[in-house]
């Protein structure tokens, strides 16, 4: 293939699906796997065979995709704000598919139950909560108010969620699962006070996953744990052989830099491997098998590496592995990926990609 392209070592996907299954059900816990990371049917597949209770999407345009591809359990882990061709969506999936999305206020819990009209009854909610990562979610005190709304709108109220985002950071996931913990425990007894029966909490991220506890939680969403990524390896939560997925680069241009490091280019710039670069990694991605060589600077079409003097310098045409920053960007940036086993390789397509609302 001409690069850039995205290529996915099999087993080792295959591997790091089947430990993480394993490891959450050692630990009493159900996994729901967050599917936006890879936006792929196959992969979806895999992980349901592998033990996944369910899915996990963003969005109902995710939800439609896996449903169709046979997915009979999806969670929209989302507040949703409904319109009335949203609710109408909603509807045709009830009719194949176990259906919940989240709400996060009596206005939005109010509204969607207004909005879905008579199918009200046939989908469930879970009330978001705010654990810490302060994005969406209800302060702990207002959830039970929220899912009071949801039930007097019709809607069935299945259970609270929340994601520990702010476990993102060095040293942060094992006090990110404590906060879950705690606001997940909060919550879920101040609905059973309100005469409402908890049946999920749901949490997990994949910093975080590991360390949360099944008297918070009953099921967690990781999703970047399939394959791993330069984010992943800077907080210690893989190791280098668990990197399932690369961009494939082309070396095009190489001259000193201004730090007195050789600088290559790369034909892979933001517009395959996305930008994002929180403050403590080193770059915006890494090259695999090198640890020294870091991308110091990106545009759409161009990733600069530094590349360590200790290496042998690549030559222009040189094909290279770049381990990208935050891989779930990735996948929604191109149509297909390319499955690499022992016996050869094939083209998955990235049937969810886009699907964004």
């Amino acid at each position: 293939m001409e690069t850039p392209f995205v290529r996915i070592d099999v087993d080792v996907l295959a591997r790091n699906i089947d430990r993480m299954a394993a490891a959450v059900r050692e630990r009493g816990l159900a996994l729901r796997p967050h599917v936006k990371t890879h936006k792929i049917p196959r992969i979806a597949r895999m992980q349901l065979d592998a033990g996944a209770v369910g899915l996990t999407v963003a969005t109902i345009g995710e939800a439609e995709v896996f449903v169709a591809e046979g997915a009979t359990d999806v969670f929209i882990a989302y507040p949703l704000w409904l319109t009335p061709d949203r609710a109408a969506r909603l509807e045709r999936l009830v009719r194949s598919a176990r259906v919940s999305f989240g709400v996060d206020s009596v206005e939005s819990a109010t509204h969607a139950a207004r909005t879905l009209g008579a199918a009200a009854s046939r989908l469930e909610v879970l009330v978001e909560v705010d654990s810490g990562h302060h994005r969406s979610g209800a302060a702990p005190e207002d959830a039970a108010s929220v899912a009071e709304a949801a039930r007097a709108g019709g809607l069935r109220v299945a259970g609270v969620f929340t994601f520990p985002g702010h476990s993102y950071a060095p040293g942060a996931p094992e006090q990110a699962a404590l906060q879950e913990r705690e606001a997940l425990r909060t919550v879920a007894a101040g609905l059973e006070a309100a005469g409402l029966v908890v049946e999920r909490r749901s949490g997990g991220s994949t910093p975080s996953v590991l360390a949360t506890a099944a008297d918070g939680a009953t099921e967690v969403r990781p999703g970047v744990y399939v394959f791993g990524d330069a984010q992943q390896l800077a907080l210690g939560r893989c190791d280098p052989d668990d990197i399932a997925l690369t961009v494939v680069a082309t070396v095009v241009s190489r001259h000193p830099g201004p730090d007195g490091a050789t600088h290559l280019v790369l034909d892979a710039g933001s517009k395959v491997l996305g930008s994002d670069r929180p403050a403590w990694t080193p770059g915006f991605g890494c090259i695999a098998g090198r640890p020294g060589a870091v991308i110091v600077a990106l545009s759409e079409h161009h990733a600069t590496v530094s590349w360590p003097a200790d290496e042998p310098v690549p030559a222009r045409g040189s094909l290279l592995d770049v381990i990208p920053n935050h891989v779930c960007l990735v996948l929604n940036l191109v149509d297909e990926v390319v499955a690499v086993t022992a016996s050869g390789s094939e083209r998955w397509p990235v049937a969810a990609r886009g699907k964004n609302s």
